[in-house]
C-alpha cells in the first residue's frame, strides 16, 4: 500500500489553496499525501483534514495523519503517522483499529524500525538523508542504513528528508520504497509536473 511518492502537506491556512496543491500531486501520480500542520486551529485542521479525505479517496489514494491520533480518528483518515514524540503504537493501533496504516517515524535507527515492526506498524521512515529545509536540524541517516533495513525488514521503507527528483535514484535503488516530499513537490513550480517525474522513478506515471 506505501511505496512510490509519499506527498506530505505544506503549511498552508488556504484550505482551497491546499486542496488545489495536493490535486496536482495526486494527479502527477503521488500514491500517498500525509496531512502535516503544525496549525493550532482545530477547526482548520478538521476541515483540512475531512477535505483533503475527500479528495484522496476520489483518486483512491490513502490519506495519512501526521502526529494526531485524535484528528485521524475523528476524521476516519486512513492512518497515522507517529513521530518520536507522538505516543505509542499500541494506543494508535486500539484507537484506530486493525484496518488504518500506522507509520512510525525511525529516524537513523534500524533498531528503531526493527522495534517497530515487530509492535504491527505497517511502515518505517528513516531520514534525513539530505539537507531538509523543513527539518533544518533533523537527525543524519546514511545510504547504507536503507540497505540495511531492506535485508532485515518486511515493512514497505519510506525515505525523507531533502529529497529531490535529482538525489532520490540512489535512495530507491539501496531499498526506499516510497519517497516523502515536502518542499522538493509543492515548492515546484509545476507541482503535477513535479508528481510525476517522482513517480517515473518508481515506474509509475499514473494520470489521472
Amino acid at each position: 500500500m506505501i511505496g512510490g511518492l509519499y506527498a506530505i502537506t505544506p503549511e498552508q491556512p488556504d484550505t482551497a489553496r491546499l486542496l488545489t496543491q495536493v490535486r496536482a500531486a495526486l494527479s502527477g501520480g503521488a500514491s500517498v499525501v500525509q496531512y502535516r500542520s503544525k496549525s493550532q486551529d482545530a477547526a482548520l485542521l478538521h476541515e483540512q483534514a475531512s477535505e483533503l479525505l475527500e479528495l484522496c479517496h476520489a483518486f483512491e489514494v490513502p490519506l495519512i495523519i501526521n502526529d494526531s491520533l485524535r484528528l485521524a480518528d475523528l476524521s476516519g483518515a486512513d492512518g497515522l503517522h507517529l513521530g518520536r514524540e507522538d505516543g505509542s503504537l499500541r494506543q494508535a493501533r486500539i484507537v484506530l483499529g486493525a484496518e488504518k496504516v500506522i507509520g512510525v517515524s525511525c529516524y537513523n535507527s534500524l533498531e528503531l524500525a526493527l522495534q517497530a515492526e515487530a509492535g504491527g506498524a505497517d511502515y518505517v521512515a528513516f531520514g534525513s538523508f539530505f539537507p531538509s529545509l523543513t527539518k533544518p536540524g533533523a537527525v543524519a541517516a546514511p545510504l547504507e542504513l536503507l540497505r540495511q533495513a531492506k535485508a532485515r525488514l518486511h515493512a514497505p521503507i519510506v525515505a525523507i528528508g531533502g529529497i529531490t527528483v535529482d538525489n532520490a535514484p540512489p535512495l530507491i535503488e539501496a531499498g526506499a520504497d516510497a519517497v516523502a516530499v515536502i518542499s522538493g513537490l509543492f515548492d515546484a513550480p509545476d507541482i503535477q509536473l513535479a508528481a510525476q517525474q517522482y513517480s517515473q522513478l518508481f515506474g509509475r506515471n499514473l494520470l489521472h
